[in-house]
């Protein structure tokens, strides 16, 4: 698979959605991953990322212009022990409370699909990153539907064992802008990480649609020692 930019997948789509990114840094020490968030309607725009414990969830950022709360409000990432989890929406808590009770990523996601909003029935998307030992490891999701027919749910995982370094995967929720939004296809795009923690999210979001653009979450974490860096930019201050 040939290596992509981040930055230019980024500035050759106007509207990707919501994206994770998974990967390891160029030096090696430390497993990366960033999460963003984009929005074309008032609502959607209407978004920050605030810290909530080891995680972080959305709220509106002027909440008498929030309407539809269901698929906007939810916390993005949260920490289990050893495991980062990251979607992009409130399948976070299903991963945490499935894999709390010793099921795997796969077999939490079960009960969920893509989201209840047609004509775009826009895919979940989920990772999550696992440091033991010395060792990461990393596994990506997308529950979609079967090609824009909510009938059916398709489901796809990608695990990823001691990845690269310097390498790093990326997976969003639309191909690009239209109405209505087509699903992301394929695999996981894989993308080149470089820089500390603040290069990199700096390069994100200056790649990122200047107008559709929300809130950009990053980590960078430590992978002998499991201590962690976050930075977090909102459009809405």
């Amino acid at each position: 698979m040939k290596m992509l930019s981040l930055s230019e997948e980024l500035k050759g789509n106007s509207y990707p959605g919501r994206g994770i990114v998974i990967g390891r840094s160029e030096d090696g020490t430390k497993a990366v991953t960033a999460y963003f968030i984009m929005g074309r309607s008032v609502n959607s725009r209407n978004r920050v990322f605030v810290t909530e414990g080891e995680g972080i969830r959305t709220e509106a950022f002027d909440p008498s212009k929030l309407e539809d709360p269901s698929l906007i409000i939810y916390a993005p990432v949260r920490v289990l022990g050893n495991r980062t989890i990251v979607t992009n929406g409130d399948q976070t808590d299903t991963i945490y409370d499935g894999m709390d009770k010793e099921l795997t990523f796969e077999q939490s996601l079960r009960c969920r699909e893509f989201e209840p909003d047609g004509p775009n029935y826009t895919p979940r998307i989920s990772g999550v990153m696992h440091i033991e030992g010395g060792q990461y490891d990393y596994t990506m999701s997308i529950l979609k539907s079967n090609n824009g027919d909510p009938s059916a749910c398709n489901r796809y995982t990608f695990s990823y064992e001691d990845p690269a370094n310097g390498e790093g995967h990326f997976i969003h929720t639309y191909m690009h802008d239209d109405n209505p939004l087509p699903s992301f296809e394929g695999e996981p795009k894989l993308v080149g990480i470089s820089g500390d923690i603040d290069t990199f999210a700096n390069m994100v979001w200056e790649s990122l649609n200047e107008d559709n653009k929300v809130s950009l979450f990053v980590r960078y974490i430590d992978i002998a020692t499991g201590k962690y860096e976050t930075r977090i930019i909102n459009k809405n201050k």
